[in-house]
This record gives structure tokens, C-alpha cells and sequence, in this order.
């Protein structure tokens, strides 16, 4: 069948849009299925918490998957099944049920999170990929706005039930433009003795551990994301309690500051043709580091201000990130990637627990001082960790680099 090479990029940005739509659908209507389910509020935070925690275990899979089965085949495919969980979510009986439905939607959120990257590297010819993967990235943030502004509206309209299924609708079209757009990847997978070849692409992506740069380049993602999730989650307990005493809804609409990582991202692109990853990365976390502090301000209007600011921070560096492990992996990219959507995630798992006890200690404070730390580490890993010499050898045995060297075509 044709395929319009044309629609490759939208297509791809369709899905991610999905995908990301797809994990925050709850974080909005949290209060509409404690009512429902009878649970408290922490509780319902188990069907955000269940998504991440299962996005950021199975993603380090897809990498060596891929290398055996092909990349198309699994972000199509991945694809139509997201879509079908998603539905399902939507006729959950129960509240068990429900996590159950919403942790099997982040086992298959990685066939685009942590494919993504590496398709647009090594298969999309003719196009800039420091562009391209920052307008990705852009779609992964109109994602995030969208499963948390557009649940909240249809939700208020119509039940959380049609929630599920609005969402399972544009996953389905994700994966149709997919299906009719993507390429057969350049990596040409072997069935033979698969077990085998799967083994040894576990054994290149556990050899890029070894790389401190890369290890650094880890570290960034899982705290950036642990800093930026951790505001957002405890952000509404502090507008709706006194002096703001904003309503759910009204909070709700702050996460339109996503908007500014939508316009910084392909920006970030743009600027690595001028400076160093790394130079971009630290003021993207420099930006952050200053928006967090700035949420300690008692004025409504600041704390927007800085939502802004810390989104616009965020999306600096984060698309940065992975294109500096994807051009830093000399061998196994998606691996490489792969592996960096589990720091990526994890961050998130501790991000969205962690701060909670800081909140239950010490309140807001509590929650600032924890996220700032963890972007001070960020920062640390930027400059010691990211600048260091690579090493002599990649960690990666002499049989593992003959069959990555056969099969993986991947340039330097």
C-alpha cells in the first residue's frame, strides 16, 4: 500500500498527541470517580500513578523489542490496542478494575513514547530531526493539555464514562494515520533465534549504564519530570485551600500554561544548530529552578506567571534530552531512548508520591523545597555528568557489537 511520506510528521504527532492525552485523561475528573467508586482522594490518584508506573516499567522493553520485530509494527499495532484499552476504561465496573484497565493503557503508551524518538532519528529522511523531535515533544505537551482540559469539559457534559470514549477515538486515529503513513523502519529485524537477538539487544541497552553522559542524560529526565509532575499534582490542594479558594474547575485551567512548552519546544530545536545541548539543557533548568521558587508567592497572578515560566523551562530542556542520548548512543538508539523514557517515568512515579508526604509535613513549602532539590540534581547531572569524556569502551561485548553491527545500520 502507498504511503504519503509527506504525513509521516503529522501522523506521528497525532499519535503522540493521544498517547500523552491518554495517560492524563483522571488527573481532572480525580474528584468525579472518588464520588462515583466511594474512595478517597488518594486512592483515585492511583489511576495516575498506575499509568506512569506501568509506562515507565515496560518502556525499556520496546528499545530491544523493536530491534528484533521492527519499530512500525509495534507503534501500529501498540497503537490500535492503546485505543481499545482506552475504551475500555470506559465501562469499568469497578474501581480494582479500573486501575487495572488504566496500568494496562501505560504498558502500551511506550510504542510511541519510547519509539518516537528513534524513528524520527534513523528513519525520517529529508527532515531536520532536532525540529522534528521538538515539534514531537510539543505534541506530547498539547497531549497533556488536552486529556487534562478536554476530559474535564466532556466529563462535566456527559460523565466520565464518555470521557474514555471521546479519547479512544482520536487513539484509533492515531493509530490509522500511522498505518497508512509510517515507513518500514531502516533497522531490519531478524526472527531467526529470536530470544537470542532479544537477549543481546537487552545487553546493548544495559551497556549504555555505563556511559556516565548518558547516565547524566537520564538522571535530567527523571528529575525534570519529578519537579514538574510534583507541582502540578499538589498545585490544586494549594489554590483550592485558603486565601485562594479557587474551585476545581477553575484550577483546572492553569494547565493551559502547558501552552508555553507547545511554542518553547520547537524552539529548543532550533537552538541547538547555535549552542551546545548541554548549555541548553542547564538554562532550561535554571528557568525551572526560578519558577519554583517563585510558587511560593501569595499572589494568584504570580503563581500563574510562574506556572508559565516553569513549563517554558521545562520544554527547554526536555527535548534536548533524549536527542542528546539518542546522538550520544553510538550504538543501539532506540535502546538508548528507550531506557531514558524509564528514568523518564519513574521520575514521575516518585514525583507524584513523594511530594505528598512533603505536603502532609510541611505543606506548600514542603512541596516547593522537594521539587527544587530535585532540579538541583538535574542541574548537577548537566554539569558533571553530561560534560564527561566518553569512555573507551561502551560496555558492550565483543558477540553483542557484531550482531548490533549486522543488524543496526545506525549511523554515528
Amino acid at each position: 500500500m502507498p504511503r504519503a511520506s509527506s504525513l509521516v510528521v503529522p501522523a506521528l504527532y497525532l499519535a503522540t498527541t493521544a498517547a500523552f492525552a491518554d495517560m492524563y485523561i483522571t488527573q481532572p475528573i480525580l474528584p468525579q470517580l472518588a464520588g462515583d467508586f466511594g474512595v478517597g482522594a488518594a486512592t483515585a490518584g492511583l489511576t495516575i500513578s498506575a499509568v506512569v508506573l506501568t509506562t515507565a516499567l515496560s518502556s525499556s522493553a520496546y528499545g530491544p523489542l523493536s530491534e528484533v520485530l521492527g519499530r512500525r509494527p509495534l507503534m501500529v499495532w501498540g497503537s490500535l490496542l492503546l485505543a481499545a484499552a482506552t475504551f475500555a476504561c470506559g465501562f469499568a465496573s469497578s474501581f480494582g478494575m479500573l486501575v487495572a484497565l488504566r496500568a494496562l493503557q501505560g504498558v502500551l503508551v511506550p510504542c510511541i513514547s519510547a519509539l518516537a524518538v528513534a524513528y524520527i532519528h534513523d528513519d525520517l529522511r529529508g527532515h531536520d530531526a532536532g525540529t522534528v523531535v521538538g515539534g514531537y515533544v510539543a505534541a506530547s505537551v498539547a497531549g497533556g493539555l488536552t486529556g487534562r482540559i478536554v476530559s474535564a469539559l466532556v466529563a462535566d457534559a456527559y460523565g466520565w464514562h464518555s470521557t474514555f470514549a471521546v479519547f479512544a477515538v482520536l487513539t484509533l486515529a492515531g493509530a490509522l494515520s500511522l498505518a497508512f503513513t509510517l515507513r518500514p523502519s531502516s533497522v531490519r529485524p531478524s526472527r531467526v533465534n529470536a530470544l537470542h537477538d532479544l537477549a543481546a539487544s537487552y545487553g546493548g541497552m544495559l551497556g549504555h549504564l555505563r556511559d556516565v553522559r548518558l547516565v547524566g542524560a537520564f538522571t535530567i529526565g527523571g528529575a525534570l519530570f519529578f519537579a514538574f509532575i510534583g507541582i502540578f499534582t499538589y498545585l490544586p490542594f494549594y489554590l483550592t485551600a485558603a486565601p485562594f479558594r479557587l474551585t476545581t474547575g477553575s484550577v483546572s485551567w492553569l494547565y493551559a500554561s502547558y501552552l508555553a512548552g507547545v511554542l518553547v519546544s520547537p524552539l529548543a530545536g532550533r537552538l541547538t544548530r547555535r549552542f551546545s545541548k548541554r548549555l541548553i539543557m542547564g538554562a532550561g533548568i535554571a528557568i525551572a529552578m526560578a519558577a519554583v521558587a517563585a510558587l511560593l508567592a501569595h499572589t494568584l497572578l504570580v503563581i500563574v506567571s510562574a506556572c508559565v515560566v516553569l513549563c517554558a523551562g521545562m520544554f527547554l530542556a526536555q527535548p534536548i534530552a533524549p536527542t542528546f542520548v539518542a546522538l550520544t548512543a553510538g550504538e543501539a538508539k532506540a535502546s538508548a531512548t528507550a531506557l531514558y523514557q524509564s528514568f523518564y517515568y519513574l521520575g514521575a512515579v516518585f514525583g507524584s508520591t513523594l511530594p505528598g508526604f512533603a505536603w502532609d509535613r510541611w505543606g506548600w513549602h514542603g512541596v516547593v523545597a522537594t521539587c527544587g532539590a530535585s532540579l538541583v540534581v538535574a542541574l548537577l547531572a548537566d554539569v558533571l555528568l553530561c560534560g564527561r569524556q566518553p569512555p573507551e569502551s561502551s560496555g558492550i561485548n565483543s558477540n553483542t557489537r557484531a550482531w548490533l553491527n549486522a543488524r543496526l545500520p545506525l549511523p554515528e
